[in-house]
């Protein structure tokens, strides 16, 4: 979420307790604070997660609250990994390596870039996979462990994990 609330003491408060009143749970908190801003405003980004449901009364406390509420954006897959594969990735079926991950249903690779230096060399693949908690990550990384053993892949992980 991304707020915009009074600069002034208490207010991050106030806007803070509704979520643990609807059950939530505060993941991150970034607000920057501009001393020359003549609007005496402050912006701030919630991460959170909130059990199904009980967004609409989150949003009603909310705005009882005073604040006002500039974006509402649903992020499942809040785990991010970035591996590399090497080896023939083309001719061992990319997709259905994708696709062995992207089934699951708590896991998808969102990017992927290569480099073929030629038809008859290996491959090197920078994958990124996103899952929705860190031990959906696990499951999906064991699935892209094997698959790369199946297809004698070499499999270079973790670059960084962004949770």
């Amino acid at each position: 979420m991304k707020l915009e609330m009074k600069d002034s003491p208490g207010q991050l408060v106030a806007a803070l307790k509704p979520i643990s009143d609807v059950g939530g749970n505060i993941i991150a908190v970034i607000h920057h604070r501009d001393p020359e801003s003549s609007h005496h405003m402050l912006n701030v980004q919630i991460v959170l997660a909130l059990p199904e449901g009980r967004l609409d009364k989150l949003v009603a406390l909310l705005k009882e609250q005073g604040v006002h509420i500039q974006r509402i954006g649903k992020e499942r897959l809040l785990y991010k990994r970035t591996v590399i594969l090497i080896g023939h990735l083309m001719h061992t079926d990319l997709s259905d390596t994708v696709d062995q991950i992207d089934s699951t249903g708590f896991a998808e690779v969102c990017e992927i870039s290569m480099s073929m230096p030629a038809v008859n060399e290996r491959s090197t693949s920078r994958v990124t996979i996103k899952a929705t908690n860190r031990s959906d990550m696990d499951a999906a990384l064991a699935i892209l462990r094997r698959v790369a053993q199946q297809k004698s892949l070499l499999l270079i992980e973790p670059m960084e994990e962004i949770a």
